[in-house]
């Protein structure tokens, strides 16, 4: 205990370099650290004074990756808009349940071919299902194409992705950690979690003037004390409920996201998000033993493989039903298809209710090949339309001609 905060100042050190190095390489830090906490876990040698394993320290950076998962809901939460979904059109909502629908059905088959037993392949549909928005956001800035025609319909969808993620999270956390057994116990904890996520949803549409009085508070400092004391009070209430307090996290957020002060607490929220959100996947890389990988390795390739070819019709459908071009359909496709902080929170929320070990391998080669293979599709975009379009023949000579120019 008398070097745990130079242990922990070792590993903060390490992910700050970790990050530093994806930044010069202009790539998501998210495989990054996840590769980092697996290289420097519990086998990991120790040198010198540096003692690179996090033993002694692995509970309080597990701690530290708690707090990132709350940060990361809670602003996601900010961001969600019930008006603007509602206002986003019919385009977005066809092509976002598209997207939702035709993952998680494919996750649903995938997981009972591989004999994986009901809730593991819940968990594991609920995983394929929903993308990244911190990549997918930094894909299209990166890239410059926030002015795409495709650009609305890709953060419509990302923000329905969201409105499911909150949905899906709130059930599995009534069926997994409510502990129930009987038909009855289940529907009454299933029924639980989607009242208490109704309840924030119409605090968000009705109770608007009265949070905008609340935090109407001119002190930055005392701004932050009030809503981070609130965002802990909440998300450690939800547990009582047996409601994930992740969900609670992100149900705060979204309470919060009509107000007028929702751009100013997100502005105060983003470093914390930020720093916490790195020890989070530092923390996770550091639970998984490398060794263990490559039982899940056929396993997270085929995963990966369905979710290539179910983002890439999802983009299509969804491009063609709103009248983009057949390219512009495809970038849909192809800046969807990252998987990162999303998909690990509900791979630990099957984990944390004890389902089969074989999630916690599975959700980290799934996410590391996606985090990586995800960006690379979307910057190849163009390569890739040009070999789709001389299989399918999509282009008239105009369209064709544009495309090339």
């Amino acid at each position: 205990m008398d070097h745990i905060i130079f242990e922990v100042g070792t590993a903060l050190l390490l992910v700050a370099i970790a990050s530093l190095i994806a930044a010069k390489l202009k790539f998501s830090i998210i495989p990054f650290l996840m590769v980092l906490g697996m290289l420097v876990g519990p086998h990991a040698p120790i040198i010198g004074i540096f003692d690179f394993t996090f033993i002694e320290s692995q509970e309080v950076i597990s701690f530290l990756g708690r707090i990132g998962v709350l940060f990361l809901l809670f602003y996601i939460g900010l961001e969600f808009s019930v008006s603007k979904l509602v206002k986003s059109g019919r385009n977005i909502v066809f092509g976002g349940t598209t997207y939702v629908v035709l993952n998680f059905v494919i996750g649903l088959a995938y997981g009972f071919l591989v004999k994986f037993p009901l809730y593991e392949t819940l968990i594991i549909a609920g995983m394929l299902s929903v993308s990244s928005t911190a990549i997918v956001a930094k894909v299209l800035v990166d890239l410059r194409r926030t002015g795409n025609s495709e650009t609305e319909l890709i953060l419509g969808m990302i923000l329905f992705d969201d409105l499911f993620l909150a949905v899906f999270l709130s059930v599995m956390s009534g069926l997994l950690l409510g502990g129930a057994t009987s038909v009855g116990g289940i529907l009454l904890s299933v029924g639980i979690s989607m009242g208490y996520m109704l309840l924030f949803f119409v605090i968000a549409r009705t109770a608007t003037p009265l949070l905008n009085k609340l935090f109407n508070i001119k002190s930055n400092e005392i701004l932050i004390i009030v809503v981070f004391s609130l965002l802990f009070f909440i998300a450690g209430f939800s547990e009582k409920l047996h409601v994930a307090e992740a969900i609670g996290a992100l149900l705060f957020g979204l309470a919060l996201s009509e107000t007028v002060h929702s751009k100013r607490i997100e502005h105060l929220v983003v470093p914390f998000r930020d720093f916490f959100g790195a020890v989070f996947f530092f923390s996770f890389g550091l639970s998984i033993d490398p060794l263990t990988l490559g039982d899940a390795a056929w396993i997270a390739i085929g995963a990966v493989l369905l979710t290539i070819l179910a983002n890439m019709i999802a983009g299509m459908i969804a491009g063609r039903n709103a009248d983009l071009s057949h390219k512009a359909s495809t970038n849909i496709g192809l800046t969807v298809m990252a998987r990162g902080e999303f998909t690990i929170i509900v791979a630990n929320l099957g984990i944390a209710a004890g389902l089969m070990p074989m999630l916690k391998p599975f959700s980290a080669l799934y996410v590391l090949i996606l985090a990586i293979l995800g960006p690379l599709l979307a910057k190849e975009s163009k390569l890739i339309y040009s070999g789709l379009n001389k299989i399918f023949k999509w282009s008239k000579p105009k369209e064709k001609a544009q495309s090339e120019s």
